[in-house]
């Protein structure tokens, strides 16, 4: 059987926000049609895509820094009809530690919203970070947030932060999903359990990844759900420090047979195409499950490596930003700029306007965008190198003095 072909519709919005006056733009409404089943294949699935008819290239920009770290950040809406990007740069976490993160929402702005108030002072609160165990203490801080906006108090907080109601389609934010017997937040902490008429809400159906770079003395700790990426460059040469979890990778795709979901044309149950993220709760549902097994799950990789005095940055970005352009062309392209420009937000600005599509008939740059730059104040103590394995690597990176560690550069190549 054929498929349907593409379909288009376009209605008129005014899209003020209480901004002052602005425009009207036109929403499109692009549909494409994937068979579920191989054995039904009048059973389609239709994933749509909404896209303004001009993209809103102003940005949210920002410079910091301390002793230690320099960092920019800058992020845009684009094409997309809704901005579901979020994230946090906090260069004093405490005396010595230094907090980055970039979460990436879909089905909705509220979970990424969630995770960039509340993550890092959920890394903060564990006991593992008063024990300098900051792995252990991001990673939980990771299941944390599945946690916290379970029950009432979630319930509460995800309203608060989100938009009432969606002004183009009229639905909810976050489409908020409950089944009847969910299980409640029974976690006893400053997070207070509260009784009310969602009691038994067990999170929201929107959900966004989650990239994390915690910088402290010479030590990098990458923590990673998703598909946004953290890359260094040591020496001019980009190094992936985070896996990009898709559900085709093997060991994804082990978990999600085994927790009893599907994978249909790169996607979970037909229909996510992360394998990992925070939130997505209704992807969570086997009572016979730990959180790190279930269907998609909110564990994420952690990575440490030891900064040396040929680390020249990091970047933390989401995909919007790598459907455009791979880790090496980045790097490179950063570099070159850093060369004209100091004020690290405005070299994020031009790798935002580099990868906007002229139009939205590719669809690669029509993604909401956001991007990070940090840099490191040197010099580090000698003898710095790569203590952990790149998730997806299989050659040394180079450091001042020999490591025994399988690590691999970042491809040269279009990452498209």
């Amino acid at each position: 059987m054929g498929l349907p072909p593409k379909e288009q519709i376009e209605i008129e919005y005014n899209n003020c926000e209480g901004q002052g006056e602005e425009p009207s733009r036109t929403l499109s409404y692009s549909y494409s049609y994937l068979p579920i089943d191989s054995s039904s294949p009048n059973l389609l699935l239709k994933v749509m895509g909404i896209y303004l008819s001009s993209p809103k290239t102003e940005k949210f920009s920002e410079d910091g820094g301390n002793d230690r770290v320099k960092y920019g950040l800058s992020s845009m809406q684009g094409w997309r009809a809704t901005m579901e990007d979020a994230h946090a740069a906090i260069p004093d976490l405490d005396t010595s530690t230094s907090f980055f993160g970039v979460y990436d929402g879909h089905g909705g702005k509220v979970v990424a919203k969630f995770c960039a108030k509340y993550l890092h002072q959920q890394v903060l609160k564990h006991e593992a970070y008063l024990h300098g165990d900051i792995g252990t203490s991001v990673q939980k801080a990771f299941f944390r947030m599945d946690e916290m906006m379970r029950g009432q108090r979630g319930w509460r907080e995800l309203a608060a932060l989100g938009d009432k109601l969606n002004k183009f389609t009229g639905m909810i934010e976050g489409l908020i999903w409950s089944p009847k017997n969910g299980d409640g937040n029974n976690h006893v902490d400053d997070w207070a359990f509260e009784e009310g008429p969602h009691s038994d809400f067990s999170g929201p159906t929107s959900g966004c990844t989650a990239c994390v770079a915690i910088v402290r003395g010479n030590q990098l700790i990458v923590s990673n759900a998703g598909d946004s990426r953290c890359v260094i460059s040591r020496a001019g040469q980009a190094y992936n420090l985070s896996r990009d979890h898709k559900p085709d990778l093997e060991v994804e795709r082990e978990r999600i047979l085994k927790a009893g979901g599907f994978i249909h044309a790169g996607r979970v149950n037909g229909s996510l195409n992360l394998a990992r993220a925070i939130g997505d709760m209704e992807f969570k549902q086997n009572k016979f499950l730990p959180a790190e097994k279930q269907v998609v799950t909110a564990n994420p990789d952690i990575n440490t490596v030891e900064l040396c005095d040929d680390d020249d940055f990091i970047v933390l970005a989401c995909d919007g930003i790598w459907d455009c352009m791979s880790s090496q062309q980045l790097v490179d392209f950063i570099h070159e700029q850093l060369k004209l420009e100091s004020k690290l937000s405005a070299v994020c600005e031009r790798v935002l306007d580099r990868c906007l599509a002229p139009s939205t008939a590719g669809g690669e740059g029509c993604d909401n965008m956001t991007m990070i730059l940090v840099q490191f104040k040197k010099p580090f103590q000698s003898g710095a190198s790569l203590i952990e394995e790149l998730p997806a690597s299989s050659e040394k990176l180079p450091a001042p003095s020999e490591a025994n560690i399988e690590t691999k550069p970042a491809e040269s190549g279009s990452s498209s």
